[in-house]
């Protein structure tokens, strides 16, 4: 169970409870989409829509790497009480739009998605937190499928037998930072022994996994600890495991609880992660697909495909 002193300093940080170990919070991008400021770069490159997409976390109580470029307060609280996932979606929806609902007075806002956000398309599961520890992570999935969500789900390789058990996510993502054992251990600093090679595992586990779902790694770039041209190389190497759909190569932001660990330097503009995409993509076999700026993100591909801009 979550601490309160946490939990109070996390709704203080705009996060609504769901449940004992899960939360909403709406996402920056959703708001800019109500505003006309732009969209997420996943609407960009994936088709969903920014303004009807769920930010949330199944496991915002627990993770098990207390990464140096992470912006979120990392919490070691074991499960208790675990949520239903049916009682999680109709909660996150009420929460959601709850949230949401003082733009329904904003003049700037786009009446039309105001009223579309308030039926939302997709689940970012993402927010903070290990989702594989959850132990009704499938059986949420199935659930947001069959009510005809599509789900995101980010994970940080440390549970390769969950990841080969749960039904296939809309988009399964694993992020990757460092190359070596000692790099991942020195920017993720993980709490198994064994991260490394269960982050291996899982690496060969997105490969299996490509029939059934689209695969994306995201590499997230940090100038000066994981930039270089040996580094770059080895991502490519990491990548050949893999093999995935996409890869998202995407700056560190110097913002939140990384501000401590890291300085305003680590952060990369969006013509080096442009850089540093190049050089792994002519030593992986991938190639630029696209970008955005905004999100200091591009997206590689081996070759561009129909349905990588769903429809919805």
């Amino acid at each position: 169970m979550i601490p309160l002193e946490v939990k109070k300093l996390l709704e203080k940080q705009q996060y609504e409870f769901v449940g004992e170990h899960s939360a909403v919070k709406i996402c920056g991008w959703t708001k800019k989409a109500l505003r006309g400021e732009g969209v997420c770069y996943k609407e960009k490159f994936y088709g969903l829509k920014a303004h009807r997409c769920v930010q949330m976390s199944v496991a915002v109580n627990f993770c098990d790497m207390d990464c140096i470029y992470c912006w979120r307060d990392r919490n070691n609280s074991p499960f208790s009480v675990i949520d239903e996932p049916d009682e999680i979606i109709e909660k996150s929806i009420l929460a959601q739009r709850h949230q949401l609902n003082g733009f329904g007075g904003n003049p700037v806002v786009d009446k039309v998605k105001f009223e579309e956000s308030k039926e939302p398309l997709h689940f970012a599961i993402s927010l903070t937190g290990e989702m594989t520890y959850y132990p009704k992570l499938g059986e949420f999935l199935t659930k947001l499928h069959e009510k005809n969500y599509t789900s995101f789900l980010v994970v940080n390789g440390q549970n390769p037998k969950v990841l080969r058990e749960i039904p296939p996510p809309t988009q399964f993502y694993i992020s990757l930072d460092g190359v070596t054992k000692e790099q991942h251990a020195k920017l993720c600093r993980p709490m198994k022994p064994n991260s490394w090679e269960l982050l291996l595992e899982s690496l060969d586990v997105m490969n299996e996994r490509n029939k059934d779902t689209r695969t994306t790694l995201r590499l997230t770039m940090i100038k000066g600890m994981n930039t270089d041209d040996e580094t770059l190389k080895g991502f490519a190497t990491l990548i050949k495991r893999a093999n995935p759909l996409f890869i998202e190569v995407k700056a560190y932001m110097f913002i939140g609880a990384s501000m401590e660990k890291l300085e305003l330097k680590n952060m990369p503009y969006h013509e080096d992660v442009r850089a540093y995409a190049e050089t792994i993509a002519k030593h992986s076999g991938y190639k630029f697909i696209d970008e955005q700026e905004s999100s200091r993100v591009v997206l590689l591909m081996k070759e561009d495909v129909p349905n990588r801009i769903m429809k919805f």
